[in-house]
Order: C-alpha cells, then structure tokens, then sequence
C-alpha cells in the first residue's frame, strides 16, 4: 500500500502542489515529447531517454553478462530515441561492484554485439535507428570503488561511512591515502582510451560521469584538497576538464559529447529513532561539497554547476543530464521513493518536494543555457503521471529530454505505450518500492553482488532471485 502517493488524477497531484508551494506542472497534450531534438551534430526522434541505471549482472572480467544484454534489448525495443549506458568502469580498479561491466580490448567484442543487439531490437519494433542515440557512462567510482575506495579529498561526513575493510567495518581515517595528483593525471590517459574503445564498438555519445558522489563528482566538491585538484574552483574541475579534452580528441567528431552531473550534492542522512531519515550532524562551513551553499547544505545553490555547464559547452559537451545526491548517503534526493530499501530511513519529506526540487534545478538550467540538450531528472515518482509532466515541462521549456529510470526497469516499453495507448499500462508502473535498489545492496551472492531489475513486474528474470533474497534477510516493502 502506498504511503504518499494517493494520487488518483492530475488534477490531485496538482491540488497536492499548490498545497506544498511547489511547481509542478501537466499537460495531456504529449506531442512535445515526441518532437525531433538536435543534440550537437546528431539528432533523436523524441524527447525520451532511458536513464542510466547499473544491472550488476555483467561477468566477473566486466563482460556484459546475460541479463545485461537482456536489459539493452528491452530498452532499444521500448522506443526511447536517447538509451543512456549504464556505468562502465575505465580501470578494473575503478568498478563499483565485482560485476559492473567495464571496456577493454578483451571484453569490446561483447560491448560491440551489444551495441548491435539493442539498435537491432530498436529496429525491429520501432522501424528505424537513424534517429536513436544509444551512449555509454564512463566512470571511475573514487570512494565507492570495489574492493578498495579511492578517496580523492578528506570529508568529515563521507569517510566515516566509508568502509575500507568489510570484515571488520573499518572505515576511512586520517592516515588513509588520498588519490595522488600523478594518479589523476594518468588516469585522464584511461578515460580516453575507454572512450576510444567505445566509439569503435559503435556508441554515439560518450558521458564523462560527474555525478553521484564518485570520483570526478567529489573532485568538483574538494575544496579541502591540496595541490592543483583541489581548492579554487579552476582546480576542483581540472581533472574533469582534462578528461573530457582527452575524450574529444580521442573520438571522431561525430560522436557526442555528454556528461551526466551533479548540480546538488546535499550532506548524509541516517535513519532516525523515528526511522525517518535525519541529517549527520554537520559544522560549517562545509569542507566539500557541489552546488550547495557552505553555509546552508539544504539548498541549492547552481552557481558553479551553472558555470561549469558553460565551461564544458566550449570544451564541446552538447549533452548533459543533470541528477543530484549520493545513492548510499541520502537516497531521497537523487530518487524520491515511497518506501526505502531495507538499510534505508523513510523520506524526510514528501517526495513531491523532492520531484520539485529536481524540476526547479533542471529549469534554471534550461533558461540558463536554451540551446542545450539537457535531461531532466525525478520524473519515476509520479508513476502514471509521468507523462503529463514530462510533457509539460518540455511544453515549458523547462528540460529538453526527459529521463526515467526505475520507471523503465518496471515498463521498458513506455514510450511505445504512450504512442499506441497515450497512457502507460497501470499494471506495470513502478511504485517506487525501492525492489531494485534492495537488490543491489544484497552482496551475499557468490560473485559478491546480486544481479538487480524489478521483481513485481518481471518475475521472469528476478522472481527468484528476490525470493533468494528474501531468504537471506531483507524485507519485503509494504
């Protein structure tokens, strides 16, 4: 049963808005999200995007395993014209879990045959490709690398949550290395020659991840670090800078430019006496920390990330996708949910303030910058009314291309059902339960990480590996 959403027409939602002061906006006109978009030198046929969104389920060298090609199949059939690749790690060393995929001479045939498969299923259900931009997210996971974090700047809220060594739950401490400025310089040298690699299989856009607390994410925060990486704002984004030079001069001129950002990154919570999620106690002014105020960690503050955006424009990012928070520090800012995983708190507030709060981002962003194609964030939320919103926020010209994620794993054919339906199948929209997240944070499987996607509505692929789940202890929402 759900715990805030009882939302039984747009006209509820919109009465539930005005209620909480917020902006939210909809339309039942959905031909603005099926108009054509130029993205630099390319073009896609709508305003849809899969939202890039980790399976775990790729082979223990990287290799993209059964259910990843599954996954792609779905999405290039489901009609979305923009497919945003999941995290791929640039370094063995970088992956987040021991089955994120990752790109290298011996696993690009396997990236190729998925490149092919998902264009082909797009094809075949949708008639053409020449208009589908399927991308790939580089990343390097910095903290939250497997086996090891890779820590790029001290910061008295993550370290102590930051687990070194998990048999005995050691947590970062002063003594613990930082990432050394040679390192980072070599690492550029990895973000080229991952994206090279992608080109060559065939993706047309390449991300230089930015987002989510991972390690170009924490750079663009460190105010905190010595030496040329760390400290002023040219520092903070150099490494950011000089990979995504390297990335433009290593792929043809054809191939899109992108990057996935932070534009808030908000400081931790934890789950209260109340259950309810709690903000760590915190001093300011903050030591770190992108797109927030040093003096008020609750807000949004879009300065920089509004002067980085015109800063990547002219190193020739025509592409960005604009997201917020840290998945394992508070969850309900990046996706506002109806229920938390089973180590999760509940909302600290409604997760309309939080849709919101990603609308209003995304919206001066958009004003900022009205050429760019940019994709917006938080839509999952509003379940079945999705579309309304999405429609009248491209309507408004408040994003450019609007991105679901959970949304897609429950109903990878969304796009299809709103142009043979105008609506999407209520028996297969996400509620927001958080299935898929509580799959991922289950590691007893034997490769060290659980496969994840959404046991409600696809029990064919991830029936019984909830139910394996279960058996090891988590709890099922209610």
């Amino acid at each position: 049963m759900s715990k805030f959403f009882k939302y039984k027409s747009v006209a509820d939602l919109e009465a539930e808005g005005a209620r909480l002061g917020l902006d939210l906006r909809f339309s039942d006109d959905l031909a603005p999200t099926f108009a054509a978009l130029a993205v630099g030198p390319r073009a896609v046929g709508n305003r849809w995007c899969v939202h890039p969104m980790e399976g775990c389920d790729g082979e223990p060298d990287g290799t993209p395993g059964a259910l990843t090609f599954r996954r792609y199949t779905r999405f290039g059939a489901g009609g979305a014209k923009l497919i945003w690749g999941e995290a791929c790690a640039v370094t063995n060393e970088a992956r987040a879990n021991p089955r994120q995929i990752a790109l290298n001479e011996r696993t690009k045939p396997a990236f190729a045959r998925l490149v092919a498969e998902c264009r082909a299923a797009h094809v075949a259900a949708n008639g053409t490709d020449s208009d589908l931009l399927f991308g790939l997210q580089l990343t390097h996971s910095g903290r939250y690398s497997h086996p090891r974090p890779v820590i790029a700047t001290r910061d008295p809220l993550l370290d102590p949550r930051t687990v070194v060594d998990k048999a005995t739950g050691a947590t970062v401490t002063p003594e613990y290395p930082l990432i050394t400025d040679d390192e980072l310089k070599r690492l550029v040298d990895d973000y080229a020659r991952a994206a090279k690699l992608a080109a060559e299989v065939g993706f047309d856009f390449i991300d230089v991840k930015q987002c989510h607390r991972y390690l170009l994410n924490e750079l663009l925060g460190a105010r905190n670090r010595p030496g040329v990486y760390g400290g002023s704002y040219e520092n903070r984004t150099r490494c950011a800078r000089e990979a995504i030079q390297a990335v433009r001069a290593a792929v043809p001129a054809h191939v899109v430019l992108a990057t996935r950002m932070n534009v808030f990154d908000g400081i931790p919570f934890h789950k209260a006496a109340s259950a309810d999620g709690a903000p760590d106690a915190h001093a300011l002014p903050l030591a770190n920390g992108w797109g927030m105020s040093e003096s008020d960690p609750f807000a949004v503050d879009l300065t920089e990330p509004l002067r980085w955006i015109g800063d990547m424009r002219a190193l020739g990012v025509t592409l960005v996708n604009a997201t917020m928070g840290n998945p394992y520090a508070q969850p309900h800012y990046g996706r506002p949910f109806e229920y938390p995983p089973p180590d999760g708190y509940e909302s600290p507030e409604h997760p309309l303030v939080g849709v919101d709060r990603h609308f209003r981002a995304t919206a001066t962003i958009q004003a900022a910058f009205p050429d760019l194609a940019l994709v917006g964030t938080g839509y999952s939320y509003l379940q079945e009314f999705l579309p309304q919103a999405a429609a009248a926020n491209v309507r408004d010209r408040r994003v450019s291309i609007v991105g679901v994620g959970r949304a897609t794993l429950a109903q990878p054919d969304w796009v299809r059902q709103l142009l043979e339906h105008g609506k999407l199948d209520r028996k297969r929209v996400c509620r927001t339960f958080s299935y898929c997240t509580a799959l991922m944070r289950a590691k007893q499987h034997p490769l060290g990480q659980y496969e994840t996607g959404c046991p409600p509505f696809d029990k064919e692929a991830y029936g019984d590996v909830w139910k394996e789940v279960q058996q090891l202890g988590a709890k099922k929402p209610t």
